[in-house]
């Protein structure tokens, strides 16, 4: 039987890697180590499959385009928006997975766009390499799934819709052929301000508002964040709390636990890491 074994929730925030001890020594180190122990921990997890749940940046979608979920089901490589000690690189993906994920949703009422070749960003780029990739040297088969929800820029996909595809996520997994072993990774947030005045500030309560509402698994409270709440409280940049949603969505009834947090002015956003334990 195949299953959703677990879930994190993780920054990408990629003024790290331009300036990677930019938020002082002791800081920097506490969360460049955060994402090697969620490696740490996913490894005991076990997965054969993780899909990474971003959103786009106005690099690959736009005004000719937006659509509210992707799914890549093709080839994948990335970050198309290179990074210092980010190069772009083929990604290894779990093509069978994905496939029958996009039909399961097709067949229940979720119409997912569809990628058959994929440039992915740093939302998804930046876990993949700190994270899964630090897996896969314990399993060389170890896929990456991305998947893509409109968070970036309006029309946004609705808490609720994100909420719901989580769960749907969940479901297709379920009814998977053999005994695939998933982790969903919401990649996001938390509060930060893009390209506005206030780029550089961070509000540590919306921050810890958030990841409360993760460990306690209140996906109620989640679902009614409105879109106003969170750009005033949260910015432009805190409408990523939409991919924690879907993860969240994905592990309905779990309970989560923060592995680290700091607001750091200096790469303009706070930093949460969350891990949420399976049901089981």
């Amino acid at each position: 039987m195949s299953e959703v074994v677990g879930a994190f929730l993780v920054p990408h925030d990629p003024i790290m890697f331009h300036a990677p001890e930019g938020a002082g020594k002791e800081i920097s180190a506490r969360i460049w180590g955060a994402f090697d122990e969620c490696a740490d921990r996913m490894s005991r997890l076990r997965p054969t499959a993780v899909i990474i749940v971003g959103a786009d940046h106005y690099l690959n979608f736009g005004t000719d385009c937006l659509p509210q979920y992707l799914i890549a089901t093709g080839d994948i490589d990335g970050p198309l928006d290179v990074l210092p000690g980010l190069k772009r690189e083929v990604m290894q993906g779990h093509q069978a997975l994905a496939t029958h994920i996009a039909n399961h949703g097709h067949e229940n009422g979720f119409d997912w766009a569809v990628a058959r070749a994929f440039t992915v960003d740093h939302a998804v780029a930046i876990p993949d390499r700190l994270i899964v990739a630090k897996v896969r040297k314990l399993n060389p088969d170890l896929g990456t799934i991305p998947v893509y929800i409109a968070s970036g820029v309006d029309p946004y996909i609705s808490m609720k819709r994100c909420i719901a595809l989580g769960e749907e996520i969940r479901k297709a997994v379920e009814c998977a052929p053999g005994s695939e072993r998933v982790v969903v990774v919401g990649s996001g947030g938390l509060s930060h301000w893009i390209g506005l005045p206030q780029m550089g500030k961070v509000n540590e309560l919306f921050d810890r508002q958030i990841m409360e509402y993760a460990c306690s698994g209140n996906l109620n409270a989640m679902a009614a964040l409105t879109d106003d709440y969170i750009l005033t409280n949260g910015g432009n940049g805190g409408m990523e709390v939409r991919q924690w949603a879907v993860a969240m969505g994905a592990m309905a009834g779990a309970r989560g636990e923060v592995i680290e947090y700091a607001p750091v002015p200096e790469w303009v956003t706070g930093l949460g890491f969350v891990e949420l334990f399976s049901r089981g």
